[in-house]
């Protein structure tokens, strides 16, 4: 019978079939010994050591905030801090370990550049074309709480914890608050 003459390319196919297989065990061998874990005992890896003390924030403070004549996001993103807790020692980003803050003044907050004109609010209704626009004065003149609701929603996470935060946060468009019996310190940076 006649021999079969093997062609060079599947000779080529062949040897590089080969050298997969031995990388591929190679490769494995290495991953294995680079996934070996440290002996477990008393030692503390300081990087993924995590501590929460619950009596950190067993009691929250309640802040209060003179909104006459500060400019709109400049105050949000400080409201927005105190009710993350970004401003304490022991902040984490999972834990609502912030405090209260109650706002007054909200109808004089003020917009720099032409935004109480230009700047718009909208919602959808939702019925077919129910798309409602409002600018930044109809808004402070109707509703001059929600403007600073809506600047300091925009600068919290977007998650659930959001929507607890927010729940910490009053806002009055006078000077008057009914908050007096929970003592709300003068925020220093105000």
């Amino acid at each position: 019978m006649a021999e079969k003459k093997s062609s060079p390319a599947a000779s080529k196919k062949a040897t590089t079939a080969k050298k997969k297989t031995t990388t591929a065990s190679s490769k494995s061998e290495a991953s294995k010994s680079a996934t070996k874990k440290a002996p477990k005992g008393n030692l503390l890896d300081m990087n993924s050591a995590f501590f929460l003390r619950k009596e950190d924030n067993e009691h929250p403070q309640w802040r209060i905030i003179d909104a006459k004549g500060k400019v709109l996001g400049r105050m949000a993103t400080e409201i927005a801090d105190i009710l993350r807790g970004k401003n304490k020692p022991f902040f984490t980003p999972h834990t609502d370990s912030g405090d209260y803050v109650v706002v007054i003044n909200a109808s004089h907050v003020v917009l720099t550049g032409n935004k109480m004109e230009d700047k718009e609010y909208a919602h959808y209704t939702g019925w077919i074309g129910g798309r409602k626009v409002t600018s930044a004065k109809e808004l402070l003149a109707k509703h001059p709480d929600r403007i600073i609701t809506l600047a300091v929603k925009g600068m919290l996470p977007k998650n659930i914890l959001s929507r607890y935060l927010l729940r910490k946060l009053r806002v009055y468009a006078g000077s008057e608050h009914p908050h007096f019996a929970q003592k709300p310190e003068a925020d220093k940076n105000a």
